[in-house]
């Protein structure tokens, strides 16, 4: 008779004895044995009438360490079913696992020894009630407004190709690459297509700019090229700090692959129209306001981000969580499909670990606040996420809602789709009850002040 024994050997790190005698596997060797013989082809022999004996000559030794192996897997899911064992990932074999030698001619009692994970106990500090959070909200002034306007008039604009640079409301397609002190294109550096205007660039890059054609080029570092206004934006577009030091005197090459010239549309109906279809606005008050309107919308949602961002971090690196590292290492070596080297592993555990304590704690809040996703909520968004396919300014008749609901029905019954979808939804739930859950304080700042905010970074200790 098999026997299980489970046994602490670390924080959060158990091991699983399993003890198989003869009695526990034999009769499944014979049994799987003899379902070869029904369905072996042979030469010689019908279908269904190879004696056992050939059949033992030819595959025994395989389905003798095939079964035993599936016996011992087979207690072991039995023993964690049983004990409802809350663990990280599958078992792997223990460090003081023996080797085997399975001999069909010599059965043995077998001793299998598995390592586990176990789930740990934790409480979350920051969500005790006391903590209190800033909340930035951005105040839209006149001159944002104005800046966006602009930005919206050049957009619905007339455009022409001029052969040469000739005035700030050109437009320069263009492709960043990243250059070293020398000139030379650093080989697997950033490299990058924008859009930009004669305007976006320093009085002193407009004028290098002035006269030139497409591909022609102008070298520079970011610092001496765009204002503190626009750097920010520009830095982020490249995949660089806006906050590191380092990122000003980053070196690029601007080739200018197209050239064009806007005219600014007027302000009128027409524009209006072109801008936001459907809105029916009729004056520049009225523009104003809905610009204003978006404009705070933009930068509220920017604002939730960096707190959903500041909630994500403090959680992930406040929240004591006692974790098996040793054990986790282990089994990122040589728990996946594909064997990792100690220097892999290495190179790879801070992310791990990362999102494995980011996943507990999530897992934590979903059990204890019951969140769940209604159906009506995945079709729902999955109705959102199509419209946004086709712009913001498709609008649905009554005879278009018999063919969304069949487009909404196939997409759900993609998995993949699916998954991604109420991978998202449950996100959004998790953080909203995060919200609810510490104080938090609206704090007025400008839209300089809240670029220049410290990026939330901690570190395990």
């Amino acid at each position: 008779m098999a026997t299980v024994h489970q046994e602490n050997i670390g924080a959060q790190h158990e091991k699983i004895t399993i003890k198989l005698s003869k009695e526990d596997y034999l009769p499944e060797i014979d049994k799987a044995l003899k379902q070869y013989s029904k369905q072996a082809v042979i030469p010689g022999f019908r279908k269904g009438n190879v004696p056992l004996g050939v059949i033992r000559k030819m595959y025994g030794q395989s389905v003798f360490s095939d079964e035993v192996l599936r016996v011992a897997g087979t207690k072991l899911e039995e023993h964690l079913i049983a004990n409802k064992a809350e663990i990280f990932a599958r078992p792997i074999p223990a460090e003081s696992q023996a080797q085997f030698r399975f001999d069909i001619n010599d059965p043995q009692e077998y001793t299998f020894e598995f390592e586990i994970g176990t789930r740990p106990e934790f409480t979350m500090p920051l969500l005790s009630g006391s903590e209190t959070m800033p909340l930035h909200k951005v105040i839209v002034n006149d001159e944002m407004v104005k800046e966006e306007m602009e930005r919206l008039q050049y957009k619905a604009g007339e455009m022409s190709e001029p052969e040469t640079v000739t005035s700030e409301d050109d437009v320069l397609n263009v492709v960043f690459d990243q250059i070293d002190e020398q000139g030379n294109i650093i080989e697997g550096g950033i490299k990058k297509d924008n859009s930009l205007l004669v305007k976006y660039f320093t009085p002193s890059l407009q004028a290098q700019l002035m006269g030139k054609k497409a591909n022609d080029t102008v070298d520079f570092s970011l610092g001496e090229t765009f204002d503190e206004k626009l750097l920010p934006a520009i830095a982020r577009d490249l995949g660089l700090d806006p906050q590191d030091d380092a990122t000003k005197s980053t070196r690029f090459r601007l080739t200018l692959t197209k050239l064009g010239h806007i005219v600014k549309a007027e302000l009128n109906k027409d524009t209006f129209e072109k801008i936001y279809p459907g809105r029916g606005l009729e004056t520049e008050e009225d523009f104003i306001s809905v610009l204003r309107e978006e404009i705070q919308a933009y930068w509220d949602q920017q604002s939730k981000n960096r707190l959903h961002n500041e909630l994500f971090e403090r959680l992930v690196h406040e929240t004591p969580i006692v974790i098996p590292t040793a054990f986790l290492k282990r089994w990122m070596s040589i728990g996946g499909e594909k064997y990792k080297s100690p220097e892999e592993v290495e190179k790879e555990f801070g992310g791990f670990e990362h999102q494995l304590r980011w996943q507990l704690i999530t897992d934590k809040l979903v059990e204890e606040n019951k969140l769940q996703i209604e159906k009506e909520e995945m079709e729902q968004a999955a109705r959102m996420e199509i419209m946004g396919y086709f712009g913001q300014s498709m609008q649905l008749s009554s005879t278009d809602f018999d063919w969304m609901d069949s487009l909404v029905d196939k997409q759900l019954k993609d998995k993949k789709f699916s998954e991604e979808l109420a991978n998202k939804i449950m996100t959004q739930k998790i953080f909203w009850l995060l919200e609810q859950k510490v104080n938090l304080q609206e704090t007025p700042v400008s839209m300089e002040e809240f670029a220049k905010l410290p990026t939330s970074h901690h570190h395990h200790h």
